[in-house]
Order: structure tokens, then C-alpha cells, then sequence
């Protein structure tokens, strides 16, 4: 027995990079917060490889574009890189160089019949503004991203549709200020986290009201890491911390982006504490008068949470989110054993209904969605291609769970899965394999892999049918298998 999952007319069928993971150095004026890292530390990353060339799309975007229109593309999310667009940081000059890249760039989207969606932040700072200001702590940074936002839609507001202030804007106080993964690589510092989070906000406030009052025909939004907290139990100390971590985690942006104002609960917290940031209220009522026309929503994992102990508040000298609620390892966990990560495609029928429920209903796109694999070429067949039936398979499974969302009434427009070719990613580089279109570092060349081929077909019949035997390969096993 088949059944055929059809989406909605018009649906955005593509996939989700940025600009410092795939286009390299060439030509930039400033380094980001990321090229610093590598320049300084390169035995962080992966073999060592670094954001100099990534998969070269800076020289490369003209056939980029047309095979991802081969793999069934009609839409693609990227991001303007500051350290590229602007001359001077303090002016909001652009460089020339900058402007007639994305310029020839977003013409050749075009000619190839693809609808681009420009993010303006991809956790890449330009380093000069850290070193100077502290970076995201800075409200006078706030005030330069958004002479960057300006400079940006004045030069491509009247060709580009959709533009995104921030991708994951969490991921900057988490893994920077928080727990210590990402450059500037600082831990326990919750207080500056906290008004890292607000700064951002306010930032993207403003970007939008700039883009509103350029007064160009389009829409803009936010991508969100919108990750569920699963409570340990249905006991009172884990639901409620369960909560807690979502209210910090997740509606710290989302409240804020959708609503115009930040959730009670966290600001109950954060005044008990003593580390509620500094705000003035006309910086709230800009925040409040300044929402998303759409959201773009990113979902990898789930995050399983148990009530804090005794000492897991005294790991932390200061204060830190883990004084309320920690992550846990379910047991009966799916894991990808690349990444450590869950694979729990019900949360996104769970996010999606939580967005519908909670948020108005407000449009919404997935923003990244996907499985990195290490080692992919182990899947190679004897023409070159890679054979990824576990990345298909984890594709059908989380848009199951969405076509149900969206049948039962969700506003979702489209789905763009992380990524439409192997890119640079942060320090883990280039081991896990996220692409349709495989990446060979040597020559940068460019293969179509099986989920390529595959993803061209669902976007050709916009849907795709599952079998009574939904899933052929136990695609888990199929990773564990060789990974041991």
C-alpha cells in the first residue's frame, strides 16, 4: 500500500548554506570572528582545514546554481557576509568588491529560476568588532549591524524578496559565552549571555525596522534553533525545568521576533537572579513595534531535560541556565553516531504545532534540517556517486511528521534541508557530510549524490509517497554498522 504526500502549491523546495561556510576568503576586507579562530588556533578544526577556500561558491556560484536547479532547487538560503559587503564597519560603507560578488550572485539565482532567502548574520561577526567593542555585548555593535542591514537592502533590496536577520542567534551566547565550543570559546559567563540575548533581539528589531522603513516590496524574518525540551518525567521538578530551559533556549528570540516581548518566566528568572540585562523602554517598544512577517526554523535534534541537582549548580560559579534544568541522555534514544545527536522526527511536527498553537499561526519555513555523515565516501558507488539512502531516509521521516503538521493547519512554506553541497563547518570542517551535492576538497569538484537525484524527484511531483514499509533501510543500524 502507497500513500502520496502532496504539499502545498508554491512550496519552497530547497536547501540552506551561508556565506562564510562556503565562499572562502577571497577578496573579503575583514575577518569574522570565525576566521580569526582558525588563523589563530587551527588545531581546533578538523585536519586543520580552515574557512581559507571552503567549497569555493566565491568563484564557483555560476554552475552551483545550475546544478542545484539539476537537484530540483527552486529555492536557496544563504547569507551576506559583513566582513565582505562592508568597507567601513563604523559607516556602513560597502566595499566594491563585496557588492559586485553578491551582486553577479544573486543574478545568476535568478537566471536560474531560483528565489533566494538572504540571511544577514551566520555567527560571523566581523572580528574587529570583538576585539574593539566585546562583540554582541556591545550596544553600539547593534547599532553597526544595523547601518550593515541598510547598506545591504539599499544595494539588493529591489532584487532580493526575502531577507533573515540572524541564523540561530542562540548558538552565539550558548556556545561563545556559555559553554565554551565556539569562538571566543568563554564558559560560565551566563550574565553576558543573557545580555548578549537581548542585544540581539534588539538588533534584529532594528534591522527590521530599517528594512520596513527602505520602504522595498518584501518580507523579512528570523531563523530560529527551535529546539524542544522533552522533561525527563511527567514530575513537577522536570516539567518545570523542562519549561525553563525551552524559555530561555527557545522563546528568548521567538517570544520577542513573533510576540514583540520576552517571556515572562525568563525575565522572572533572570531579575531573581540579578543578571537581567540593561534595556531602556524605548528599546523595548521598538522591539515590540518591530515583528517578523515569517519565521525560518531550524531542526536537528531534540533536547531532553532532567531538574538540576545539588551539583550541577555547583559546577558553576556564577550564574548559568544549568542551575535550573540539564540535559539528559534518553536510553531509548535513535542516535547518529557521527554526531551524537538524537533522531527524533516527531519534534518536528511538534515545533510545527507549537507554531500554529502558540505563535499565530505565523508563516514559516524549515531553515535547515539534515544528517552529517563522516566518511561518506565509504557509500561510493562505482560511478563516483555517493549512495546516501540514510540521509533520504531521514529526509521522508521529518517530512512525514510535517505534511501531517501542515495538513492538520501549520503555515509552512517550504522545506530546506542543511545542505545543498558539503560545506566548511565551524571546527568540525569538513567531517561530517551534510550536502546533496558532494564536495571533493582536492579539486573542488561537485558530485550529485543519491539524494540529490532523489530530492529532484519529490520537488518535480511536489511530495513524494511513503510505503506500507515506510523506510527500506534501518538507516541507524546502516551508520552504527560502519561506524564501529
Amino acid at each position: 500500500m502507497e500513500t502520496k504526500l502532496t504539499f502545498p502549491s508554491g512550496f519552497w523546495w530547497g536547501a540552506a548554506s551561508s556565506g562564510p561556510q562556503t565562499e572562502g576568503w577571497f577578496g573579503k576586507r575583514h575577518e569574522n570572528v570565525m576566521d580569526k579562530w582558525y588563523r589563530v588556533q587551527r588545531n581546533d578544526f578538523f585536519n586543520g582545514v580552515g574557512p581559507d577556500v571552503a567549497s569555493d561558491f566565491y568563484h564557483k556560484y555560476p554552475e552551483d546554481f545550475k546544478l542545484f536547479r539539476e537537484i530540483g532547487l527552486n529555492s536557496f538560503r544563504t547569507s551576506i557576509q559583513w566582513s565582505r559587503l562592508i568597507r567601513d564597519l563604523e559607516t556602513g560603507e560597502p566595499d566594491p568588491e563585496g557588492v559586485r560578488f553578491y551582486r553577479d550572485m544573486i543574478t545568476a539565482a535568478k537566471e536560474n529560476g531560483i528565489e533566494l532567502i538572504l540571511n544577514l548574520h551566520h555567527f560571523d561577526l566581523p572580528d574587529e568588532l570583538l576585539e574593539k567593542y566585546g562583540g554582541w555585548e556591545s550596544k553600539h555593535v547593534v547599532d553597526l549591524f544595523e547601518k550593515f542591514a541598510k547598506t545591504a537592502f539599499g544595494l539588493f533590496g529591489d532584487d532580493v524578496k526575502y531577507w533573515t536577520t540572524f541564523n540561530e542567534p542562540m548558538v552565539i551566547p550558548e556556545a561563545g559565552y556559555l559553554y565554551g565550543f565556539h569562538y571566543p570559546k568563554y564558559s560560565g559567563k551566563g550574565k553576558e549571555a543573557a545580555q548578549i540575548v537581548y542585544n540581539i533581539n534588539l538588533a534584529s528589531a532594528k534591522a527590521i525596522r530599517a528594512f520596513r522603513e527602505s520602504g522595498k516590496d518584501g518580507e523579512i524574518g528570523i531563523i530560529l534553533n527551535l529546539t524542544p525540551a522533552y522533561p525527563r518525567s511527567d514530575s513537577r521538578e522536570d516539567t518545570e525545568a523542562a519549561r525553563l530551559v525551552d524559555g530561555f533556549f527557545n522563546r528568548s528570540y521567538l517570544d520577542p521576533a513573533v510576540k514583540g516581548e520576552f517571556p515572562k518566566d525568563v525575565v522572572e528568572v533572570l531579575e531573581k537572579d540579578g543578571v537581567l540585562p540593561a534595556w531602556t523602554q524605548e528599546e523595548l517598544d521598538l522591539i515590540r513595534n518591530n515583528t517578523v512577517d515569517f519565521l525560518g526554523v531550524n531542526y536537528y535534534h531534540p533536547k531532553r531535560v532532567r531538574a538540576a541537582e545539588q551539583a550541577d549548580r555547583e559546577q558553576w560559579k556564577d550564574w548559568m541556565p544549568d542551575w535550573y534544568g540539564v540535559e539528559w541522555e534518553w536510553p531509548e534514544a535513535r542516535i547518529n553516531p557521527y554526531r551524537g545527536w538524537e533522531i527524533y522526527p516527531k519534534a518536528m511536527y511538534d515545533i510545527a504545532k507549537n507554531v500554529q498553537d502558540n505563535y499565530g499561526n505565523i508563516k514559516w519555513f524549515v531553515s535547515e534540517n539534515g544528517m552529517g555523515v563522516e566518511g561518506e565516501e565509504k557509500y561510493r558507488k562505482a560511478d563516483g556517486s555517493i549512495e546516501d539512502d540514510y540521509r533520504i531516509d531521514f529526509y521522508k521521516e521529518h517530512l512525514e511528521q510535517l505534511h501531517k503538521a501542515i495538513e492538520e493547519g501549520s503555515n509552512c512554506i517550504g522545506y530546506h534541508p542543511w545542505t545543498a553541497m558539503d560545506c566548511w563547518s565551524w571546527n568540525n570542517a569538513y567531517k561530517n557530510r551534510y550536502g546533496f551535492i558532494a564536495v571533493d576538497l582536492n579539486d573542488q569538484s561537485r558530485t550529485i549524490k543519491k539524494s540529490g537525484r532523489w530530492f529532484r524527484e519529490v520537488s518535480d511531483s511536489n511530495g513524494f509517497t511513503i510505503e506500507e514499509k515506510k523506510y527500506l533501510i534501518d538507516y541507524q543500524a546502516q551508520l552504527m554498522a560502519y561506524h564501529a
